[in-house]
């Protein structure tokens, strides 16, 4: 099973190339990290895992910069979005950002997507939250016609372009893995593109139920990354390998370097008990 985190990178923290670096050293299998464009001074969507939005999220480095440095610190890691928010981002741009961190990463990047969460986020990108579900369908589609096309052209009701030129083609074949996160809401999205699944849990056991939800709809199997939220001790994550998880990755709390180095000596030491 592969381990790895995810993390909140910003200008406080570790840098993306200290992080990556350490985690190549200690045999860790992937980085991910999060995206939130900012966080609006006024809201009232409540914040997913309860209480007040935590201050990591007010301050992070975009994604695929971040990344960009970690690519060129290791040539082992897998390297992602954990989760890249699509219905706030340009088809167009996006598609060649993901193509060249595929590029310069030698084809170890995973691109993790999502609708988000915070709605005034959202609607501050021009967007109405309540439909971004089909927005991010659709620009999602439309990534995947420049991927995989000479001259793609793509007419929906949030995506509009005639035929276009964009270089560079994904190295991955035909695109970087593609992976929803999120919950149940998102297994249609799963199904229809082929894509894996994101999750986030708190155990091994409650995993275990919505993958029998998520195999009904795919109608297979689907590759899964589990974001443990829990303790990661050695204990917890060993019911993932019994389930066959293939990739697990915890939260890394966003810490100077040295405090950074002390706690993946510590999460090294809890994977290595597992084998």
């Amino acid at each position: 099973m592969r381990y790895g985190v995810f993390t909140f990178f910003n200008a406080e923290g570790i840098s993306p190339i200290d992080l990556s670096t350490a985690l190549g050293e200690r045999g860790f299998g992937s980085l991910f990290a999060t995206e939130h464009s900012h966080i609006p001074v006024n809201t009232q969507t409540p914040y997913p895992m309860g209480g007040p939005i935590p201050q990591q999220y007010y301050r992070t480095l975009d994604p695929f910069i971040s990344l960009t440095a970690a690519a060129v610190a290791t040539d082992s890691l897998v390297l992602g979005t954990g989760i890249a928010l699509v219905a706030q981002r340009d088809p167009i741009l996006t598609a060649k950002e993901v193509a060249s961190l595929d590029l310069v990463s030698d084809g170890r990047f995973y691109f993790g997507v999502g609708v988000g969460w915070l709605r005034e986020e959202i609607a501050n990108h021009g967007v109405d939250p309540s439909v971004r579900g089909r927005v991010v369908d659709e620009r999602l589609r439309a990534m995947i016609a420049i991927w995989t096309e000479e001259a793609p052209e793509f007419h929906g009701e949030f995506v509009d372009f005639d035929p276009i030129y964009s270089w560079p083609k994904p190295v991955t074949k035909p695109y970087p893995a593609l992976y929803f996160g999120g919950g149940s809401a998102g297994f249609r999205r799963i199904a229809d593109l082929g894509a894996g699944w994101m999750s986030i849990s708190p155990s091994a056991v409650a995993l275990s139920v919505e993958l029998e939800k998520l195999r009904d709809r795919a109608g297979r199997d689907v590759p899964v990354i589990s974001s443990h939220v829990g303790e990661p001790t050695a204990k917890a994550l060993e019911g993932y390998r019994d389930l066959g998880i293939e990739h697990v990755t915890v939260e890394l709390p966003t810490e100077p370097r040295d405090r950074t180095l002390r706690r993946l000596d510590e999460l090294h030491t809890e994977f290595s008990k597992l084998g």
